[in-house]
Formats: C-alpha cells, structure tokens, sequence
C-alpha cells in the first residue's frame, strides 16, 4: 500500500484496496505477484525512489530487538526476501548493514516496470555456500526444502507467537540515525486504517478546506483561534511574554522548520503581522499566503542586505534550516541570522498529525498546506524561548567564529526544548537522500 500510495497515487492505492479481499484469499506466493503488479505496473524505474525513501521507516518500526541482537553477531549477514530488490536493499543495506541482499528483480521494458518479477539474484547464495559455518534463521511460515538452508550448520526458525513477544527496536539503537523520510502517510496503513483513510477523505478535505480559508481570512485573531478549535485544529502557545520587544525596527524571532505554516503560527501565536524571508515558495502559497514573504536568493550579501531592510521595516521571521525535517531532528542552522540583529528571539515549533505528513520533497509542494490540514486534529505547538544577544560576544571572539557560535546555541536551545537532536546535516543532504538531486526544481531553482 506505501508503494501504491506513494509512488502510484491515490487511484491505485484504491484499487490495490478494493482488490485486497480477494488477494488474501490466494496463495501467498500468487498474492504477491498480484500486488506487485497492480503497484508497479507502468512505475518508471529511474523515479522510484520510495525504496529508499518512504519504506526505511516503516520497516524499521517493525524490527524486532530480538532479532536484531542476532543479526549484529554475525561477521558477514545475507537478507533473503520476496520481495522486490528495489523495495528492501536501501533499508538492509543502509539502515540493517546486511552484507548482502538477495530479493526478485522486476522486469523493465523501455525504463518502465511492468509489474512482473524475476527470480532471485545468486550473488548471495554463492557466498552463502562459500561460508564455512552458516546458521539460518527464517519462520515456520516458510519451506524448509529451500537451497538457502541446505548449507546452514544450524537453522532457528521463529514461530508467529514468538514474533508477537519481540519488542520494538528502539531508536537510539538503530544502527544508521533514521533523520529523512518522504511521503505523505503519517500512519502504518493496515486494512483497517487504510479503509480509515479512505473514509476519511472526503470529510478531511471539506475541512482542510475550511480550515485554510479561516486561516488565510482577514478575521480577527479573536474568531479565527475559536473557529479552528471548533473544527478540531489545536494551537499551543507557551511563553509568549518572552517574545515581547520594544524595539523600534522590528524583532527578529528564528524557528525551526517543520512545515510551510511554520511563519503563520508565529504570526498567530503573537497576534500581530510578520514578513517571512524563504529560500523557495510556490506561487500558489505565495499568492494566497495571509503574511508577507520574501525570497532568498542564497547569495550571502544580497540575503543579508534584503533581510536587513525587512527588518527595518517590521517583524521577521526567519528559518536557519533551509528546509524541512519531520523527524526529532535539527538541520544544521545558517549563521546569516546572526548578522542581522543583535537581539534574536528563538521559538521552537512542532507538529502532531495521524494521518498526512504537510511536507514532501518529490510531491507537489503547493499541496503541503493542505495535507495538514486535512488530518483530524491536526495540532501546533509554539514554545517561546529566552532572547539571544547576536554579534561579536565578550570572550573576544572575532565575528567569523561568534555568529557560528550564537547560531549552533540557538540550534542547541530549540533542541533542547523539543527534545529533538542537532546535526550538521543540510538541505542537499536532505534531498540527496530523498530525491536524489540537490534540490534542483524544472526552473533551475533550489527548493
């Protein structure tokens, strides 16, 4: 259902679903052939990217401890799987470092999968009768009489109740940080959730539709918070007296990015109009965007002298990351903020959804406002945090060192606040992983 959803689209995701019933009642090994086709069918092959994209996390969150304690005592690990090799490599090899991966290739006509699997590679295998002492772990679900087994010195098969007892693996002992993740499902889409969803989305997009048109509306903030509680949106606000100024040209607050709205619900939490500097932007957002935006051209003195006239002119608003970042992360924050004013006023934002992620780096952007406002409770919190002195500090560091300073401390206290991690990573890692480009968009620009 992810690669349906995902790479195919909400039609086939529906048909894969009006089609599953009967898929279960066919044999294992014809039901996969079934669902491989209906979701590859027509996929062109050098744009699947859900592989490596959407499906580590999912699988990650259905590893057991248990079996990945085993897993890491081997010296030389092999991941035998029916499934296509585009579906599980990235997440063995990158995430489980398994040595070698074995799953069926999908046959390609003119760059285009036409929904049809070959058998497995032999590259594993031959490795596998080359080892001297082998031990194979598989489930009773599967044959016995298999080649991969014939050279095992011992074999553990694992039942289905034991499997229920495994716990979780939990994030801290993944191997490889799981911190870039695309796609728009935010749940697990089981039979029963995914008929949740489809349930829900005639429902969930009258309402996104209400909740943007409140949003983006000239309403006072009096009616537009008790409007959007009324319709299930939540907004949380903690400590806003810290983000009081007297400043006569405007404040200068800084946030983390997690969505398009992030500007907004600052705008919201203060109660009084901001201009928000992006590095990109649809038009469609732009247009109908209720606060003032400007563009970056990522030319450090033109971004510095156009931010430095905004601020002149009223409050800004700025997101350091460049990017997105669902997950309990910090990207690494540009120091160009710090040059701007010597009086910087931080907030941490985040989100709660359970059904629709408001990001993606490969879907259509113009539509990330929308996914977020479709879920059921979609929900925001903003926490003010204490005003950060900007310029050169009183340890005589020069300015080239202080802004990185003052930059990686208000990474650090946004962090903080949010429970979340910093990292050095950048918008071109994101995309890279995602994407793979640097975030190149038909019109040359970065995204």
């Amino acid at each position: 259902m992810l690669v349906a959803f995902e790479a195919g689209g909400l039609i086939r995701a529906l048909i894969l679903f009006l089609l599953y019933p009967m898929i279960s009642l066919c044999r294992q090994e014809l039901a996969l052939k079934v669902m491989v086709f209906v979701c590859f069918l027509g996929l062109k092959k050098e744009r699947f990217v859900e592989g490596r994209a959407v499906l580590p996390k999912f699988f990650l969150e259905d590893v057991g401890r248990e079996s990945f304690e085993v897993l890491r005592r081997g010296k030389m690990t092999v991941g035998v799987s029916d499934l296509p090799q585009v579906m599980v490599e990235s997440f063995l090899r990158d995430y489980l470092e398994v040595d070698f991966v074995v799953g069926r290739e999908l046959k390609v006509f003119r760059g285009y999968f036409v929904g049809l699997m070959e058998e497995r590679r032999e590259r594993g295998f031959q490795v596998v009768k080359m080892a001297p002492d082998v031990i194979g772990i598989g489930c009773f679900r599967k044959c016995l009489d298999r080649e991969w087994f014939l050279n095992c010195k011992e074999i553990y098969l694992v039942s289905e109740q034991e499997r229920r007892n495994w716990h979780q693996l939990p994030r801290d002992l993944y191997p490889k940080p799981l911190i870039f993740h695309d796609g728009r499902l935010a749940f697990r889409p089981t039979f029963w959730a995914t008929l949740s969803m489809f349930m829900w989305l005639p429902i969930g997009f009258t309402l996104g539709i209400i909740r943007a048109i409140v949003a983006l509306s000239s309403l006072p903030f009096e009616i537009k918070f008790p409007i959007l509680h009324l319709t299930g949106a939540q907004i949380k606000i903690s400590n806003p007296e810290l983000a009081t100024t007297n400043n006569a040209n405007g404040a200068l607050y800084v946030c983390n990015h997690r969505t398009l709205l992030d500007p907004l619900m600052l705008s919201y939490c203060l109660r009084t109009p901001l201009t928000a500097v992006v590095y990109s932007l649809s038009r469609v957002s732009e247009i109908i965007s209720p606060i003032k935006t400007a563009r970056l051209t990522r030319n450090r003195g033109q971004d510095a002298e156009l931010m430095h006239k905004l601020l002149s002119q009223g409050n800004l608003v700025v997101c350091p990351e460049g990017t997105t970042c669902r997950e309990p992360y910090l990207l690494r924050f540009s120091p160009l903020f710090t040059e701007i004013s010597d009086r910087i006023f931080p907030a941490a934002i985040d989100y709660d959804v359970s059904m629709f992620y408001g990001t993606t780096a490969r879907g259509f952007k113009s539509l990330d406002s929308l996914f977020l406002l479709m879920n059921p409770q979609p929900s925001c919190s903003v926490r003010f945090l204490n005003m950060v002195r900007g310029g050169a500090d009183e340890t005589g560091d020069d300015v080239e060192t202080s802004k990185y300073k003052t930059a990686n401390l208000v990474q650090a206290m946004i962090a903080e606040e949010l429970g979340f991690t910093c990292t050095k990573l950048t918008r071109k890692d994101k995309y890279l992983i995602l994407a793979g480009n640097e975030g190149i968009v038909g019109d040359g620009k970065k995204v």
